[in-house]
């Protein structure tokens, strides 16, 4: 295995590479293999690990341990000569944005005195924390202006190696080196407004970056977290939002301005239409328990359609609380679910948590409850009559 850097690193932009496995192996259930020479990135820096396939055989995951770059695959492959492929379009998303994130780092720096503690490259957006104050819409548009400003200037972007004793007396922006760190140290240079220490994979010229669009703030730890997103991930994200505005124009008949309020306008529409069917419930459960309360024998039986849980449970509350001689048993289904409650009137001589489950055993469902009122979920009401039955011989009748 070569002791000079590894191609990710000399050959960014290379997708294929002729190299040999010397050395396979299993961490836990996960086979791996260690190659002479490498063209995928291993986990680290704030960067994913690449993806891609080796002799057809998918690569999962990459990781540095021990001193060695292990390649984890979704099944084993013997030693000797292989092929690796990198999946590209996943390698330059994560150049985009950490390309993306360097340039954004040194323009707040720069510009505006905001160090970058952290950053975090995500699947959809990405990251970084800066000592700051939160920060207004006005300071955010003024940052990302500037960051437009260096992407357009097309800035050349470059990598290198230094000895330790050179390092030291180079302006470099860097959060310090990793623990037990010894040998020659990799910077990467903006040209003419950053160089850092970095160890992972990035651009040509800030041109590539195409676009950085920062997304919004929260605050975190005494500082402020930016969200951002560059490059293709930027334009997916916007061609997204058009196709999302879209669809509300046609559902909401309203312009782009207007969307907001007119979603406004329909939620304040439902919940008007909620408070009214709550209210019309609320006199058909007090007329239910009334009619209820005047029928002979103890069991009440009834399924409705359409309703949910929240009704039964209501229902069955009020029937237990003000037909103490009463028993119910109400169903209903909707969207193909099916739920029950039971409710035992507090003059009922029974073991009203005894009775429930034995009955709801009997039904096929599954529940619980407290009290005297108890419900539940069954995947049909096939078992529907044997509960009936087990409740009227419980309660002394129909």
């Amino acid at each position: 295995m070569t002791n000079a850097p590894f191609a990710f690193e000399r050959e960014p932009y290379r997708t294929e590479l002729p190299t040999r496995v010397v050395e396979t192996g299993t961490d836990g259930l996960r086979p791996f293999v260690i190659l002479d020479e490498t063209i995928f990135y291993p986990e680290g820096g704030g960067q994913p690990a690449d993806r891609g396939e080796i002799e057809g055989v998918a690569v999962t995951d990459v990781q540095k341990k021990d001193g060695a770059i292990r390649h984890y695959l979704e099944r084993a492959l013997p030693a000797g000569p292989a092929t690796a492929r990198l999946d590209w379009a996943r390698r330059f998303d994560h150049m985009q944005q950490h390309t993306g994130q360097h340039l954004l780092t040194a323009v707040a720096a720069n510009r505006f005195r905001w160090m970058t503690t952290a950053f975090h490259l995500g699947t959809e957006i990405c990251d970084i924390e800066v000592d700051a104050a939160p920060l207004g819409a006005p300071d955010l548009a003024s940052l990302e202006e500037a960051v437009a400003a260096e992407i357009r200037a097309a800035r050349p972007i470059t990598a290198r190696r230094v000895p330790e004793a050179e390092f030291a007396k180079l302006p470099v922006r860097t959060r310090g080196l990793p623990d037990g760190h010894s040998g020659d140290i990799r910077l990467v240079e903006i040209g003419g407004i950053d160089l850092s220490t970095c160890g992972g994979t990035h651009l040509r010229s800030t041109s590539e970056i195409e676009v950085l669009k920062l997304l919004g703030t929260e605050a975190i730890r005494g500082g402020t977290r930016l969200f951002f997103v560059a490059g293709a991930r930027a334009r997916r994200r916007f061609g997204a939002h058009e196709a999302r505005n879209a669809a509300l124009r046609t559902v909401l008949g309203a312009p782009d301005k207007g969307l907001v309020e007119a979603a406004e306008s329909k939620l304040e529409q439902l919940q008007d239409a909620h408070r009214t069917a709550r209210a019309l419930e609320e006199e058909l459960i007090a007329a239910l328990v009334g009619s209820v309360a005047a029928l002979p024998g103890t069991t009440y039986v009834r399924h409705f359609d359409g309703k949910g849980a929240d009704f039964l449970q209501r229902l069955a509350r009020q029937v237990a609380l003000l037909a103490p001689g009463k028993a119910v048993l109400l169903t209903a289904s909707a969207g193909g679910q099916h739920v029950f409650a039971i409710g035992f009137g507090t003059l009922l001589d029974v073991d009203a948590q005894k009775a429930s489950r034995e009955i709801i055993e009997a039904i096929g469902g599954r529940g619980g409850g407290s009290g005297r009122v108890f419900q539940g979920k069954a995947p049909t009401l096939d078992g529907l009559p044997r509960g009936v039955e087990l409740m009227e011989r419980m309660t002394g009748g129909a």
